[in-house]
């Protein structure tokens, strides 16, 4: 790490400046996105963060570079997560980071004007590749970061529609319906079978009518999940009883040597609730 603090303190006087400049010159006709919004708060909030990160950065030619990188990781981490960065385009908020990139490569060489001789053209130019590698370094982080966590955000609610679109209906004398809907994949499928297994012992369901009427197509990997969940009911001393399994479904389950001899079957929900 390169310790300059005369080069450190002039950046750090200026980053209430930078932060300034910085929105002044902003393109705010983005169509959509933080930089184009118009809430106080908001952007309150968003020359805050850019502010925050002027004190973080600088801190290259004053710290450790471990600390530095600890800190600078928390506004990266930060930011990422932030609802108003998560709404804006990616590409609009790299073109930021390259904008403020231009601010300091433009500072360095004012800082170099008022202190001409004292420092070598190979010192000016390391100073200058440090601010490049760390804004490369912060680019990356950050689409990583918004990345994975916009993923994770999604499989989260891939779950709970999964979870919601397989629910166990209460019916009267310890009964329960699983109405099944849709295409099922192999992770849905999965799902079902665990989410099942709890709702039943939750609610000390002792017969359960799963109706696949509702279902057009299933793979193998699918039809051997769905008969795992009765053999897995059975073990809970859960009755299970099929209805509406349709032609397509039932020749995949052959095909997979699946022994229908223990289980209650019917053509519709309706005659197997009678019953």
């Amino acid at each position: 790490m390169q310790r300059n603090e005369k080069l450190y303190t002039f950046l750090m006087e200026k980053a209430s400046q930078l932060t300034d400049d910085w929105y002044e010159s902003l393109d705010k006709s983005d169509p959509s996105g933080v930089y184009a919004s118009s809430d106080p708060d908001v952007i309150q909030n968003l020359k805050k963060q850019n502010y925050d990160f002027h004190t973080n950065l600088i801190r290259i030619f004053n710290v450790e570079e471990k600390e530095f990188f600890r800190d600078f990781e928390e506004w990266v981490v930060s930011v990422a997560r932030d609802k108003e960065h998560l709404e804006t385009p990616t590409h609009f908020i790299m073109r930021e980071f390259i904008r403020v990139r231009k601010q300091y490569m433009d500072l360095i060489d004012e800082f170099v004007e008022l202190h001409p001789g004292e420092y070598s053209s190979s010192q000016i130019q390391l100073w200058k590749d440090m601010i490049a590698k760390e804004f490369d370094i912060a680019m990356v982080r950050f689409t990583e970061e918004k990345n994975n966590y916009l993923n994770d955000q999604l499989n989260a609610q891939k779950e709970m529609i999964n979870e919601l679109s397989s629910p166990v209906i209460d019916l009267s004398d310890n009964r329960g319906l699983l109405p099944l809907v849709g295409d099922i994949d192999t992770h849905r499928a999965k799902v079902i079978l665990d989410s099942t297994l709890q709702q039943c012992a939750d609610r000390n369901i002792e017969h359960l009518y799963v109706d696949l009427s509702g279902v057009f197509m299933v793979d193998t990997m699918v039809a051997h999940e769905l008969f795992q969940l009765i053999s897995a009911l059975k073990l809970l001393g859960v009755k299970t009883t099929l209805s509406g399994i349709r032609p397509e479904i039932a020749q995949t389950a052959v095909q997979l040597g699946i022994d229908f001899e223990d289980i209650n079957m019917t053509s519709k929900l309706a005659i197997a609730l009678s019953k």
